[in-house]
């Protein structure tokens, strides 16, 4: 269980941050960027949970995701690709469940006739911004896997969450019938 005392530790304020293993990195480090992303996809995607009913099967699924984003954090946080114990990664499984997930839900839309333009009602709407955070979050890993070893499952996580978040949407929009589609060169005349 994480006890936090106090807020501030003033370890911060010359541009640094420490890693899970006390490694120190500028704020700015590729490590540090995808870290952050991974928690602005987990910021947005409470975000959306807010205007879902808390008994709604979608805010359940949600709910995990954003422990496992937590998970991904202390993952990304602690350099290395080993499964030493005492450290968090993610895991098969987790990506594994949201793959079960993505079908159950898919499996209730209409087909796809076009692209779907971000939006519908408000919570498809919601779901789409956390869609596109999660797909950030996952540049930046990549970006960070260019350069440092980390743990493959992190990144076949986010690649299914933002497909998860897609599909998400759709339930959101009347099961797809509220999808706005896309019209090519509607504007171009």
């Amino acid at each position: 269980m994480v006890k936090l005392d106090k807020i501030y530790t003033r370890g911060g304020d010359k541009g640094e941050t420490s890693l899970g293993d006390g490694t120190r990195l500028s704020k700015t480090s590729q490590r540090i960027a995808a870290i952050g992303d991974v928690d602005e996809a987990n910021s947005a995607i409470g975000f959306a949970r807010a205007v879902i009913p808390s008994d709604h099967s979608l805010s359940e699924i949600l709910s995990r995701v954003q422990n496992d984003l937590f998970d991904l954090g202390a993952d990304l946080a602690t350099p290395g690709v080993d499964t030493e114990e005492g450290k968090l990664r993610i895991s098969k499984n987790q990506v594994t469940r949201l793959e079960t997930e993505i079908d159950m839900l898919n499996a209730t839309l209409s087909p796809l006739t076009s692209f779907i333009l971000p939006g519908g009602s408000e919570a498809a709407a919601r779901i789409h911004l956390a869609r596109a955070v999660a797909r950030r979050a996952e540049r930046a890993t990549i970006a960070l896997a260019t350069a440092e070893q980390i743990n493959h499952f992190a990144l076949q996580y986010l690649n299914r969450l933002s497909d998860l978040l897609f599909v998400a949407a759709r339930t959101e929009n009347e099961n797809g019938k509220a999808d706005i589609l896309w019209v090519p060169g509607l504007t171009s005349d």
